[in-house]
């Protein structure tokens, strides 16, 4: 998972007015936090808005994922504790540190702001892997076969080390007879068994002209496939500011229509290390679309068939009436679609696909209790129920409200017995089931306001039972 939330920063400029001054945040904040946060400005309504929606990420997660969110000094040691306390301390993996600028800002108040943060905590530590970053050419550079030595390229290591080490005082006697100590307070990092084993081997260099202080050989064939990464990005490893606005004017006409987007090089960077072939990424604050357009890039590179879900809020009801605004619709899906097609410029297209699809109005709240303003309608619920039960299409045509029966899949049949706009009767009874199975014998589900039965009458009847709204997924 990636997250670039809402900084806090209190600026109204900014795309997501994320000062947390929007009427839907003033609402969910009275009835969660309550008279005392009628202020509404700054960190602690910040966390209340946070950290509900990490909990929920958390049970999205799979065992082996990992979460990165970005981040500025405003807010990045509450979200450290936010993180904590929903991800666990043991769960903590890095804090990145990212050159987010390569130029001062020479009005800066104090100090030049030139970076912004990356937490990233796992689900489960010890089931995290993280891949190794590639070698860049400049650092391929450094192997080389002076000695034409038959395993390869090498590079000359240091053969002393800082940490005291009792075995590694000796002295060692070069090919001229020139003699070698380790480097005052210092020690040689083998012992003496080990090096004359490493000098056999042909493994301990000693200049071109066999008198310089001995080096160890590390072969390119023998060394890992890549390096560790570290937690400090440079503007030339993942991008910066400016480049992800020009990223963003090069798909969009020399327009660029969202604020402060990320680079693609930056969540290409986390991708790569983060996934293998075949996960599944999501971003639940898409902005601009940079992390699809991060996923298509790097399929297009060869890493693999990964795939993406972009989520991005529609904070605004007059967002319907003005898709101007309607940053999913003419931002987040326009820009993966000129990516995938290249656009103006075909020779860049990544190919793949994506779908677009617009959520409709939630039908409960967080404590699973229905929306307040009114029940579902029976063709809402009734679509929603059995779409999470079977993940297959559902016909309306197929619905009888007498019956409750909403439709079938595979060898089993769903009811849903709901009062508002539907059936009469929405109690699970042992008349009604007796006469559902008369006219169906096979296995259902059945999905009722009251249930009237004992667990072992209904699954006699060949049946299972679950309760609305409490059961529902």
């Amino acid at each position: 998972m990636y997250i670039d939330p809402p900084y806090n920063t209190g600026n109204e400029g900014w795309i997501y007015n994320d000062n947390l001054t929007q009427p839907q945040f003033k609402e969910w904040v009275g009835k969660v936090v309550g008279k005392e946060g009628e202020d509404l400005t700054r960190h602690d309504k910040w966390c209340c808005m946070t950290y509900p929606r990490l909990q929920l990420l958390k049970e999205l997660l799979s065992e082996d994922g990992s979460i990165w969110v970005s981040i500025d000094d405003n807010e990045v040691h509450h979200l450290r504790m936010l993180l904590n306390e929903v991800f666990g301390e043991e769960n903590f993996i890095a804090n990145v540190v990212w050159q987010k600028r390569y130029v001062s800002n020479v009005t800066a108040q104090w100090l030049s702001d030139m970076h912004d943060h990356i937490l990233v905590y796992a689900k489960e530590a010890m089931s995290f892997k993280v891949n190794l970053d590639e070698r860049t050419v400049e650092q391929l550079k450094d192997y080389k076969n002076p000695d034409n030595d038959e395993r390869g390229p090498w590079r000359a290591q240091d053969l002393s080390a800082s940490k005291p080490y009792a075995a590694g005082v000796f002295e060692i006697t070069g090919p001229s007879g020139l003699t070698f100590n380790p480097p005052p307070r210092r020690y040689w990092r083998c012992s003496k068994q080990q090096f004359e084993t490493w000098l056999a081997d042909g493994r301990i260099w000693w200049g071109k002209t066999n008198d310089a202080r001995p080096m160890l050989k590390a072969f390119l064939s023998e060394v890992q496939d890549g390096l560790t990464p570290n937690t400090w990005w440079t503007h030339s490893a993942a991008g910066h500011n400016k480049e992800a606005t020009l990223e963003l004017k090069m798909l969009f006409a020399g327009t660029a229509p969202f604020d402060s987007p990320k680079p693609v090089k930056l969540l290409q960077r986390i991708v790569r290390l983060a996934t293998s072939d075949g996960d599944l990424v999501l971003d639940c604050t898409a902005g601009s679309g940079t992390t699809g357009h991060a996923v298509l890039a790097s399929n297009k590179d060869g890493e693999g068939t990964r795939r993406f879900v972009l989520i991005q809020q529609r904070y605004d009801t007059k967002l319907d009436e003005d898709d101007s605004i309607n940053i999913a619709q003419s931002v987040t899906a326009d820009r993966v679609r000129r990516v995938i097609t290249g656009g103006s410029n075909p020779s860049e297209a990544t190919g793949g696909t994506f779908t677009y699809v617009r959520l409709g109005k939630p039908l409960f709240d967080q404590f699973r209790s229905f929306e307040e303003g009114g029940e579902p309608s029976f063709p809402d619920l009734a679509k929603y129920v059995f779409y999470t039960e079977t993940s297959a299409y559902f016909d309306p045509a197929a619905v009888d409200k007498k019956t409750g029966f909403i439709g079938r899949h595979g060898k089993r049949s769903y009811y849903l017995l709901y009062s508002p706009n539907g059936v009469d009767d929405a109690a699970l009874t042992t008349d009604w089931l007796e006469k559902t199975f008369q006219q169906n014998p096979g296995p259902k589900v059945v999905y009722a306001e009251r249930i009237l039965m004992r667990t072992e009458d209904i699954k006699a009847k060949n049946a299972e039972a679950r309760q609305v709204p409490f059961n529902l997924k």
